[in-house]
């Protein structure tokens, strides 16, 4: 019965051990076979005419190939070429490509070729020395890894000789270690979501999942079983049709390819960058994409041969989904309540929304441009972003029927509409707001003293004017009653000059006003 075949790992352990002195029955025990199969791979090692120590070049086929040169077993005739292994790693990346499909391409190509088992093996061996990040099993156009560089590049302020630190922000592809890195000022939200925006243009394409670490700017509560996203970044992720997979907490081999490309950048890129003086952003992401072409489209990735930019065309590119026709604005969302006058602060200014709405709990959804208000997942009012300068924007719509009544009148207004009836008129408008804590406390009545030239004409008005400037009356009521009672019809009477002045107060009407 022929003796059993070891692994090429077993069978260097046996020569290492020998070499070492160690007798065959102990080395059989440590390698896990029987004697007689140690005492067989040591006569053919001699045979072969091999000795210890091996060549570092030589691979564990080479070696296999040289002990049984002259076996008559049947894996002894199939003396074919090496499989591609770097080839069968790529191909192994693609959607629904299993190890089976492969050898069952390579056998036929090569009919007495290596069998299933053997097959199998030996790319086992070769996925083993690859790097721990590479061993992982990651789909084409499956997930994209983002994160931020643990160190950062220091920024100049040209004016002032300020030092900022600019953040380096990181995302790699799973399957084809495509690498993008961006400076931002900060890791805060809209930097965050913005450098999201660039890696997918410079990728060219959207992955079906985000994986990010559970930065707050991505992940509002981190929880083992249910994360709960930032509602930005979550609307960021559905514009781009993909969704997000945090990291679980305190699960650092969640992450493992995106920590490998951020100590490669670390490396690639700031090692090369430390002697560089930069004096703004533009400067820093300049440098980096020059790096960063060099990274993915001139140095190969180590043992399969092909860069970064290579694996994106031929493995990733056709499992990525298109990218939007327009790229995402970023947009900011708050919970607001609705105050009493039916306006919403947002960054101190006020907006309207319909009146109905008035103390009511709403979500406002900010953009650069826009300040959207929804209840209750309905859009109730939209305006165009304000600075915060403290002042209101009304739509006239939004206003009950009784406001929309005054929403057009102003003190200027108000003043000019006097004007033109009198200059008494005037005066005693200019008296009411006056007298009134606030100017605008003054509108209803000033509005009530213009329309009564309606029912009375404005030459009554501008005479009972003049009649209640004379008597101290500042009030709606006492104008309409002298209007009324033809009180501005009488002459006035022509006060004697008296040795002591009168009283001048607001309160005191004296006897000409019951004339």
């Amino acid at each position: 019965m022929p003796s059993e075949r070891l692994a090429m790992r077993h069978v260097r352990e046996v020569m290492r051990l020998k070499n070492a002195g160690v007798k065959v029955r102990e080395i059989a025990r440590r390698v896990g076979a029987a004697p007689s199969t140690v005492r067989a791979t040591l006569e053919r090692f001699e045979a072969a005419g091999l000795c210890w120590p091996l060549p570092a070049e030589l691979s564990d086929a080479a070696l296999e190939a040289k002990l049984f040169a002259q076996s008559g077993t049947k894996l002894g005739h199939r003396r074919q070429p090496e499989p591609d292994w770097a080839m069968v790693h790529r191909e192994l990346k693609r959607k629904h490509v299993t190890l089976s499909i492969l050898w069952e391409e390579y056998i036929a190509g090569h009919p007495t070729g290596y069998r299933y088992s053997r097959f199998c093996e030996l790319y086992g061996a070769f996925q083993g020395h690859l790097e721990v990040t590479m061993r992982q099993s990651h789909a084409a156009g499956d997930k994209l890894f983002v994160d931020y560089a643990g160190d950062s590049v220091p920024v100049v302020d040209r004016l002032t000789g300020e030092i900022h630190q600019a953040q380096i922000f990181v995302a790699v592809l799973g399957a084809s270690n495509f690498t993008y890195a961006q400076a931002t000022w900060t890791q805060g939200l809209c930097d965050f979501v913005a450098a999201h925006v660039r890696a997918f243009e410079a990728i060219g394409g959207v992955t079906q999942l985000l994986v990010p670490d559970n930065t707050k700017a991505a992940v509002t509560k981190a929880c083992f079983y249910d994360p709960q996203i930032n509602r930005s970044y979550a609307d960021m992720a559905a514009h781009y049709g993909c969704a997000v997979l945090p990291a679980r907490p305190y699960r650092p081999r969640d992450k493992a390819k995106v920590e490998q490309a951020v100590l490669v950048v670390e490396r690639w890129l700031l090692g090369r960058l430390r002697h560089q003086t930069f004096s703004s952003l533009g400067e820093v992401n300049a440098a980096i994409g020059d790096l960063l072409k060099r990274l993915n489209e001139e140095r190969a990735i180590r043992r399969l041969g092909v860069t970064r930019r290579q694996l994106l065309e031929e493995i990733e590119r056709p499992a990525l989904k298109a990218l939007p026709a327009e790229p995402y604005v970023f947009a900011e969302w708050r919970v607001r309540r609705v105050g009493i006058d039916y306006h919403v602060e947002v960054g101190g200014h006020y907006y309207s929304v319909p009146w109905r709405f008035a103390r009511q709990e709403v979500e406002v959804r900010i953009t650069a441009r826009t300040v959207e208000i929804f209840h209750r997942g309905e859009r109730i009012a939209v305006h165009q972003h304000m600075s915060a300068n403290h002042k209101h924007t009304t739509i006239p719509e939004h206003m009950p029927s009784s406001h929309r009544r005054y929403a057009g009148w102003t003190i200027a207004r108000i003043r000019r509409e006097a004007a033109g009836i009198g200059p008494a008129t005037a005066a005693l408008c200019d008296h009411i707001i006056a007298e009134r804590s606030h100017p605008e406390q003054g509108f209803r009545t000033c509005l009530g003293v213009l329309r009564l030239a309606r029912s009375y004409g404005a030459q009554r008005l501008e005479a009972a004017s003049a009649r209640a400037i004379e008597i101290g009356a500042r009030t709606y009521g006492s104008l309409k009653s002298i209007l009324a009672n033809n009180l501005d019809r009488r002459a006035a009477a022509q006060t004697q000059p008296a040795e002591t002045p009168p009283i001048d107060h607001p309160n005191i009407r004296g006897p000409r006003y019951y004339h």
